[in-house]
């Protein structure tokens, strides 16, 4: 029997069996017997499963949602990891992603000279404003990559997909109102219930309760928050703007 904790936060039973189900169908064809999923203090989702497909189930796992390194020897420099940011109003000069590392208790840094470097081409921009502009809010999953790693202190950078995904997302020229702490389903629903869809192109997945709305050009995902607000009042939304981005910094350079 393999025991795992993935990358993956939950906030109630309803996204529990939300999250069971999903895996559940990616199990789907393999042959593996999940015995128990739930959370721990921290929110994060463990699994039990055996059989005789469990370690391709643990690949695969890894690949669709990502594993907590729990213990800081887990982690080397250099390692990529999924994670959700923490902490934002704790700081002025870095920002604090939580990994699931429990043994001991550390979040993972990004100090704001990194995020400058690799966010806003070396300006010295306040923390704040890199936050405003880049729509970066509480439990918003993030992949980082280690830079040094001690049993008191995990120094990190944004990883390249995630600049990537930043570079891609600025270069649409589209607004996309982030939705943090909803699934698919219920993002469409509040799409439908709303009547906005004229205004969206997609929903893009960043994670099981995580998805950003791709607007279509020329819609201001501002003005779509009191609409879809109403019907997702236990998410947190954020936007994030190309419009924004380009007119502050003239062209967008991810390191």
């Amino acid at each position: 029997m393999l025991a795992v904790t993935l990358s993956l936060k939950i906030r109630n039973e309803h996204q529990l069996k939300i999250a069971e189900d999903y895996i559940q169908s990616a199990f789907k064809g393999l042959k593996v017997n999940m015995t128990s999923a739930e959370t721990t203090v921290d929110g994060w989702l463990q699994l039990k499963f055996s059989g005789e497909d469990e370690k391709i189930a643990l690949n695969y796992l890894e690949t669709i949602i990502g594993l907590c390194p729990t213990h800081v020897t887990h982690l080397k420099r250099f390692s990529t990891v999924k994670g959700y940011i923490t902490g934002l109003s704790e700081s002025r000069d870095e920002i604090h992603v939580d990994v699931g590392l429990t043994n001991p208790k550390t979040f993972v840094t990004i100090p704001l000279q990194c995020l400058q470097t690799q966010l806003t081409d070396g300006r010295k921009i306040a923390l704040q404003k890199i936050v405003e502009l880049f729509g970066l809010r509480e439990n918003m999953p993030v992949t980082i990559k280690t830079l040094s790693v001690n049993e008191n202190r995990v120094e990190a950078a944004m990883a390249e997909t995630q600049l990537n995904l930043y570079e891609k997302w600025t270069k649409s020229l589209l607004d996309r109102l982030i939705v943090l702490g909803a699934s698919q389903q219920e993002t469409k629903k509040a799409i439908k219930n709303y009547k906005i869809h004229n205004d969206v192109i997609g929903i893009e997945t960043l994670g099981i309760f995580e998805h950003a709305i791709i607007c279509k050009f020329g819609t201001d995902a501002a003005g779509l928050i009191p609409k879809i607000g109403k019907n997702l009042q236990d998410a947190s939304l954020s936007i994030f703007s190309p419009k924004r981005l380009l007119n502050f910094f003239g062209s967008f350079h991810s390191a």
